[in-house]
């Protein structure tokens, strides 16, 4: 069993382990209910962790991990409305000069 991932948020964590086992990746949370503990042990140890319970499958949840966290394609690039020509910063769906929808 190797660990894959911690991070503050245990919401984080559920979703991140829902998205591996939907690949077929068996995971199991650890420190879920450590959070108490803070003061005592150093915060960032008390963070829960996504662990992977087969080695051979590490480098494939490695992967899908970082398809899961990486920024959308479509959010980084700017477009332009078919409508009035107007560029858009990536990260909106519409036209802000005529409310045009993203193609």
């Amino acid at each position: 069993m190797k660990k894959l991932y911690s991070a503050q948020d245990p919401l984080m964590i559920g979703h991140l382990k829902n998205v591996l086992e939907s690949q077929g990746i068996e995971c199991v949370v650890k420190n879920t209910y450590l959070a108490g503990a803070v003061g005592e042990i150093p915060p960032i140890e008390c963070w829960p962790e996504l662990w992977v319970v087969e080695d051979a499958l590490y480098s494939m949840a490695a992967e899908t991990l970082d398809k899961a966290l990486a920024p959308l394609g479509s959010v980084k690039k700017p477009w332009r409305c078919g409508k009035c020509g107007e560029e858009v910063e990536g990260q909106f769906t519409e036209c802000w000069n005529c409310g045009n929808n993203r193609p």
